[in-house]
């Protein structure tokens, strides 16, 4: 008995050890708390972006209270929370300023909704699709590098959170989940140029309407939405003449995932097209063969008047 009155006494002498033990132990319950419940949400919710999404609010909730907690626990009035948070920022800006900024940059991406997992964005240079957003990274899985087009090449990337704060962050699919895309083709001189710009312009309508169809209503949004003008989302032709060829560049609007299938589909379609006009219309090309190189003979004249 006299123990137990022993250490009640020591701790209420000792009230800043106290008031750490207490806090410690705040810390403690909140953080077996958020992984108790991000484990029964992980069981018993089926849909995974519903899941995804009350985890990292599950989280972020967890890490708010820990600061209330935190202040409550070591500042006493406006005057000592003044004073508390100044010394803080002080000493831990120079020594913890990416830390800071990566923190800073979750609730960025979180409330400003710069992105969001599934989308594909570029970042700091690296272009993949977001697979994970925690408090310090942002996971993604990679596109390109030695890969071409857009398609995954197996890595997966995790950039700090502070980038969003020191470049420009492109995203593929916020907005507006299309992207315009272009290919040329060279027509030969002498071709049947309106049956062959009819043919390409018939490949694409045929193979892009549900494209262009989805994309009308969402880019009326993209307009309404920002000072951007209302730009055309139906194949086009352009034409221009080279001293080779007659230069059909095709442009076009296409989901964001499916650029480099569509681009196959349409290069497939129109090649199938031209062999079909039995010869009105031809691809040109420029070829060079270097089949023998002559042999070069050097003869030295010597100088009569030597």
């Amino acid at each position: 008995m006299d123990l137990f009155e022993n250490v009640k006494d020591w701790f209420t002498d000792q009230a800043l050890v106290s008031s750490i033990l207490k806090y410690l132990a705040w810390v403690v319950l909140i953080f077996l708390l958020i992984a108790w419940t991000r484990r029964w949400m992980k069981k018993n919710l089926h849909d995974n972006a519903i899941k995804y999404k009350a985890q990292k609010a599950i989280q972020v909730v967890g890490y708010l209270l820990i600061v209330l907690i935190t202040i409550s626990y070591f500042t006493g009035s406006i005057k000592d929370f003044g004073l508390a948070m100044g010394l803080l920022t002080a000493g831990i800006t120079i020594t913890l300023q990416e830390l800071i900024l990566s923190i800073a940059g979750s609730f960025y991406i979180f409330f400003v909704r710069v992105y969001k997992p599934g989308d594909r964005i570029e970042l700091n240079g690296i272009k993949g699709d977001v697979i994970d957003i925690d408090s310090m990274y942002t996971t993604m899985m990679e596109i390109g590098e030695w890969v071409s087009s857009d398609n995954y090449s197996g890595r997966i990337v995790k950039l700090s959170n502070a980038f969003v704060f020191k470049g420009p962050v492109y995203n593929y699919s916020s907005d507006f989940p299309f992207v315009w895309d272009e290919f040329n083709l060279p027509i030969r001189y002498g071709s049947d140029l309106e049956l062959a710009k009819k043919m390409v312009i018939s490949v694409a309508q045929e193979n892009l309407s549900e494209y262009v169809q989805d994309s009308i209503a969402q880019w009326k949004e993209v307009v309404s939405k920002y000072y951007i003008e209302d730009a055309e989302v139906n194949p086009t032709l352009a034409i221009t003449m080279t001293d080779n060829w007659i230069q059909f560049n095709l442009r076009y609007i296409v989901d964001y995932k499916k650029r480099r299938i569509t681009k196959h589909i349409l290069n497939e379609e129109i090649g199938k097209r031209i062999l079909e006009t039995d010869g009105k219309v031809q691809l040109a090309s420029v070829t060079y063969e270097i089949v023998n190189i002559p042999t070069v003979e050097f003869k030295e004249t010597k100088d009569a008047s030597k």
